[in-house]
């Protein structure tokens, strides 16, 4: 079959043998996978450490064609998401074909959960760990299958708002919101019932394409002054924080200014940089802090419910597809993507 493969010389395009069926395992048909914007900074390194040589790729969208003996949730024919995620427990956690290691940081344990499942889902057929597969009941009578690839997205988003308890009737913000995460975020917090929801991010382009979701959508073109940017985002119940690497903590500490008494500020981004939260305030004004990495399989059918129900409608999302043909070019095609718009790898 044909696959993406990263080794030491970088990715290409490959023939390689097709996924053999072992216990535990799952082999899949993929469907379709999210190529997240950042894809080529992966491959280059800049991430984290990925494990070579592998096929790349977390997170598809699958039918399922066989499954091991001791596989009981999935059955041949099944729609699926595979989420990547591996928890053996105890903070030993691993993306599947991916940089990303959970809470311990890496041990001698993740190491050997990495030999065993190394490869992932950017290829015509995929080897899945049973852990990782989560069915989509209904999911064969969905229009279109590539559009379904932005569900991981989607959870993760979820799993961080969950985090802050319902949503119903609050306000809320999304720190990062023209990225893609962030966007996933302000279409979850939609559907889910808040009262608002202020998007916040640089691009004004995908800022204005966010505002046009509905009137609950407020707008906030970050100007990089904390105390401005504070007031313009809040008062707000929960603050999300999507953002990516950035210079300073600027505009996630004006996500903190800008909470209510009692509120929350999540995050599930790449700021790589500390936050200064000062004791007398945090305390007084009883906030909560939480992180939030990847999600759980109660997400995943939660979130798709609300898609099948058509609570959440993933028509408002700009699905740009691409094949196996040209790796550089598809990747160099996700770079430039933002905010509602995403593309979707089909074998």
């Amino acid at each position: 079959m044909r696959a993406w493969t990263v080794d030491a010389q970088g990715l290409r395009l490959s023939e390689v043998p097709e996924p053999a069926l072992r216990g535990g395992g799952v082999v899949v048909e993929v469907l379709a996978a999210h190529l997240p914007a950042y894809t080529n900074v992966v491959v280059s390194g800049g991430r984290g450490d990925l494990p070579k040589p592998l096929i790349l790729g977390p997170l598809c969208i699958g039918r399922v064609t066989a499954v091991a003996p001791d596989v009981f949730h999935v059955a041949p024919g099944d729609l699926v998401v595979d989420t990547a995620l591996l928890d053996a427990g105890d903070g030993d956690e691993i993306l599947v074909g991916w940089v990303g290691l959970g809470a311990s940081g890496g041990t001698a344990r993740t190491d050997r959960m990495r030999e065993v499942w190394r490869d992932g889902a950017f290829a015509e057929k995929a080897l899945c760990a049973k852990e990782t597969i989560v069915k989509l009941p209904g999911a064969e009578n969905y229009p279109d299958p590539a559009r379904l690839a932005f569900l991981p997205w989607l959870c993760v988003a979820a799993a961080g708002l969950h985090t802050a308890g319902p949503l119903a009737g609050r306000d809320v913000a999304v720190i990062g919101a023209t990225g893609q995460m962030g966007g996933a975020a302000v279409l979850l917090a939609l559907a889910e019932g808040a009262a608002t929801v202020t998007a916040v991010g640089r691009n004004k382009v995908a800022l204005d394409r966010l505002a046009e979701l509905g009137p609950r959508v407020r707008t906030h073109q970050l100007i990089g002054d904390r105390a401005t940017d504070a007031a313009a985002i809040g008062p707000v119940d929960v603050a999300l924080d999507a953002l990516g690497a950035t210079p300073t903590a600027d505009a996630t500490m004006a996500a903190y200014d800008s909470l209510r008494v009692r509120g929350t500020l999540v995050l599930v981004g790449g700021v790589r940089q500390d936050l200064t939260i000062p004791y007398g305030e945090f305390m007084h004004r009883r906030l909560t802090l939480r992180g939030s990495w990847m999600s759980d399989d109660e997400t995943v059918r939660t979130v798709w419910n609300l898609i099948r129900s058509g609570a959440l409608d993933l028509s408002a999302v700009e699905l740009l597809k691409v094949g196996l043909d040209d790796p550089e070019s598809a990747l160099d095609l996700a770079e430039r993507t933002s905010g509602l718009s995403f593309v979707a790898l089909v074998p």
